[in-house]
C-alpha cells in the first residue's frame, strides 16, 4: 500500500483535476490566464475547455489491442479453423471479426507477451498438418499446434483493418532468426520472399511495428537493464526492411515505476529504437490475491480506482527520463501492456487468465484513455491486455456465443478521439473516497476530431452520487451537445452470454449549453462522450 504522502502526490499527478501548468505541456504556447477554478460544493467539477489552444495529435494507435497465445485468446476467440461449425471465414470467427472491424482497431500486438520469447516463427508457417505441436509453457501447459502463425495473424490484421505489431523472440531466439522473420514478412524478392509465396502470400505485408523482445527483465530473460540494452542494440542492428519502407523498432520496456530501466535503455539504445515500452496492470490487492472481477465491495472498487490512476505518474516519470535523451520526443513511449488483472473466474484454468468484465472495468478503461490523451505528445501507442477472452478483454466467447464487454463499449464511444487533436481542459473536481482510498470524482478529456467536431469525454468515478460538471468554453460558441452514456445500477454489473445487454451505451440527454457554457449531470459510475454542436 502507498503511504498517504505518496498517494497524495500520485493522485495530484494522475487526477484529471489538473492545474493549468499540467496542461500547458500539451500546448504550443502558454494559455491565457483564466479565473481561478474552485471545486463545487456538491459532487462534480468546474472546468475550462480551451478550444482555441489545440495541443498534440492523439494518435489513433493509443486505442490498440494485444492478442497473445494465451487461453482462448487466439484459439476459440479469433481462430476456430475452416472446418468449425461456428460461422467463419477461412477459419476466422465472423462475429469477432465484425465486432473488431466496427471498433476500428488501429494495431494488434502479437504473438505475446511471454509467449513471444519462446516462439520460433518457422514452426508456424507452411501446411498446418506439418507444423510441430509444442507445449505452451507460460500459459496453462496446454499444447500449441501452431495452426495460427504468421500468415494467419497478418491476414487477420488485414481483415479487421489493423496494423501489425509483431513481437520478436529475444528470450531464446537469435538475431538471425529475428532478421529472417522480418525479411520473410517484408521482402519483395529473394529466397525468403519465395518461401512466403510458396506458403500462399506473394506480396509482402506491411510491418509498421516490431518489438525487440518482451519483458526482458522477467519472462523474456531475467536480464539486467545494462545487459538488456546491449542485447537490444545487437538485435536492432539486424532488423532491416526494404528501401522505401519504414519499421518502428520498439524496445522492451520497464514495469510500473522502474524508471532506471528506461534510463539505461534510452542512454544506451535510444538512438537505435523508435519506441520504448512500459507495462502497468491494475490489481485490487496484490499479485498473490488480485481480487475478484465481479465479487467486490465498494472499498475494493475505490482502491482499484486509485491504483489505476497511478498510470499518470508512471507515464510522467518515464517521459521525464526520455526527455533527457530525446527532447524532440521522437521516441514513442508505448504502453504496450495495460489493463485490469483480477483472479480468474472460478472453475477456469488459472493459466488462461479468463476474467469477467464489469462496469468497473469500463470506468478504469476510460480513466486510462483520458490519461493517454493528455500525454499524446509522448504516448503514441498503447495496447490493452487483451483482445478476446483474456484479462480486460473487449470480447468474450463461449463456443458459438459471443458477448461484447463494457470495455468494448468504452472503446466504441471513444472512436472520435482517434487521430483527433487534443484540447486542454482544466478541471477542478471534488473527491470520491471510501475509507483510505480516494480519487477525483470527475475525469475529463477533450479533442477536435478529424471531422472538425469537438468531443468531450467525462467519467464519474463516484458509484453512489451523480456529478455535475460546469464547463466554460473558450474559442467556440457551442449551441447544443449530444452524446452517449455507459452506466449501470451497480459497478459490478456485467454482460453474460444469457444477458448480453446488461451494460450497453444509451443516448444521453443530461447535457445543456447556455451563456455560461456546458453543464452536464453525470449519472453515478458513468462514462459519457459528448459532441458539441
Amino acid at each position: 500500500m502507498l503511504s498517504r504522502s505518496c498517494r497524495a502526490l500520485a493522485l495530484l499527478v494522475a487526477a484529471t483535476a489538473l492545474t493549468p501548468v499540467a496542461t500547458i505541456a500539451q500546448q504550443a504556447a502558454p494559455a491565457p490566464a483564466t479565473p481561478e477554478l474552485a471545486a463545487p460544493a456538491t459532487p462534480g467539477a468546474n472546468a475550462v475547455l480551451r478550444v482555441d489552444q489545440p495541443g498534440a495529435k492523439i494518435d489513433r494507435r493509443i486505442f490498440s489491442q494485444f492478442a497473445e497465445h494465451l487461453g482462448a485468446g487466439i484459439y476459440g476467440g479469433i481462430w476456430v479453423g475452416a472446418g468449425s461449425k461456428i460461422p467463419n471465414t477461412r477459419g476466422y470467427r465472423n462475429d469477432v471479426v465484425a465486432a473488431l472491424k466496427d471498433l476500428k482497431v488501429p494495431v494488434v500486438r502479437w504473438p505475446g507477451g511471454c509467449f513471444a520469447d519462446e516462439y520460433h516463427w518457422r514452426e508456424g508457417i507452411g501446411p498446418r498438418k506439418d507444423r510441430p505441436t509444442k507445449v505452451n509453457t507460460n500459459w496453462g501447459g496446454v499444447t500449441e499446434d501452431n495452426a495460427f502463425g504468421t500468415h494467419e495473424f497478418m491476414d487477420f490484421a488485414e481483415m479487421i483493418g489493423a496494423e501489425a505489431y509483431v513481437s520478436g523472440n529475444v528470450g531464446n531466439g537469435t538475431p538471425t532468426e529475428m532478421a529472417e522473420w522480418v525479411e520473410y514478412m517484408t521482402a519483395p524478392a529473394g529466397s525468403l520472399a519465395e518461401l512466403r509465396a510458396k506458403n500462399g502470400r506473394k506480396q509482402p505485408w506491411k510491418l509498421p511495428f516490431f518489438g525487440i523482445g518482451n519483458e526482458l527483465w522477467g519472462c523474456g530473460g531475467n536480464m539486467r537493464a545494462e545487459y538488456a540494452a546491449d542485447v537490444t542494440k545487437r538485435f536492432a542492428t539486424f532488423i532491416k526492411v526494404p528501401a522505401g519502407t519504414k519499421i518502428d523498432k520498439i524496445a522492451s520496456g520497464a514495469s510500473d515505476t522502474k524508471y532506471d530501466w528506461t534510463e539505461v535503455m534510452m542512454r544506451e539504445a535510444g538512438k537505435l529504437v523508435d519506441g520504448v515500452g512500459v507495462h502497468y496492470y491494475t490489481i485490487t490487492d496484490n499479485w498473490t490475491k488480485k481480487g475478484s472481477a465481479t465479487q467486490f465491495q465498494e472499498v475494493d472498487y475505490a482502491r482499484t480506482i486509485e491504483k489505476t490512476l497511478l498510470m499518470d505518474e508512471i507515464i510522467t516519470g518515464h517521459s521525464a527520463v526520455m526527455d533527457k535523451y530525446d527532447p524532440e520526443k521522437r521516441v514513442n513511449l508505448a504502453v504496450d501492456e495495460w489493463g485490469t488483472w483480477f483472479d480468474v473466474e472460478p472453475g477456469t484454468n488459472p493459466g488462461f487468465l479468463f476474467q469477467q468484465n464489469t462496469m468497473r472495468d469500463a470506468i478504469l478503461a476510460a480513466l486510462n484513455i483520458n490519461i493517454f490523451t493528455r500525454h499524446a505528445d509522448r504516448v503514441r501507442m498503447t495496447n490493452i491486455a487483451q483482445m478476446v477472452n483474456v484479462l480486460q478483454a473487449m470480447i468474450l466467447t463461449d463456443g458459438p456465443r459471443m458477448v461484447l464487454t463494457p470495455t468494448y463499449h468504452v472503446y466504441h464511444m471513444y472512436k472520435p478521439f482517434q487521430d483527433a487533436t487534443f484540447l486542454p481542459m482544466d478541471v477542478k473536481s471534488t473527491w470520491y473516497s471510501k475509507d483510505q482510498w480516494a480519487a477525483p470524482t470527475v475525469s475529463a478529456t477533450a479533442a477536435r476530431g478529424t471531422d472538425g467536431k469537438v468531443y468531450v469525454a467525462l467519467v464519474n468515478t463516484d458509484p453512489n452520487n451523480p456529478a455535475t460538471v460546469s464547463t466554460a468554453i473558450q474559442g467556440m460558441q457551442a449551441t447544443s451537445a449530444t452524446g452517449t452514456v455507459l452506466t449501470a445500477p451497480q459497478v459490478s454489473a456485467h454482460n453474460t452470454f444469457d444477458a448480453p445487454n446488461t451494460v450497453r451505451p444509451q443516448p444521453f440527454n443530461g447535457a445543456t449549453v447556455g451563456p455560461q457554457g456546458l453543464s452536464v449531470t453525470l449519472p453515478a459510475a458513468s462514462v459519457v462522450v459528448l459532441t458539441l454542436n
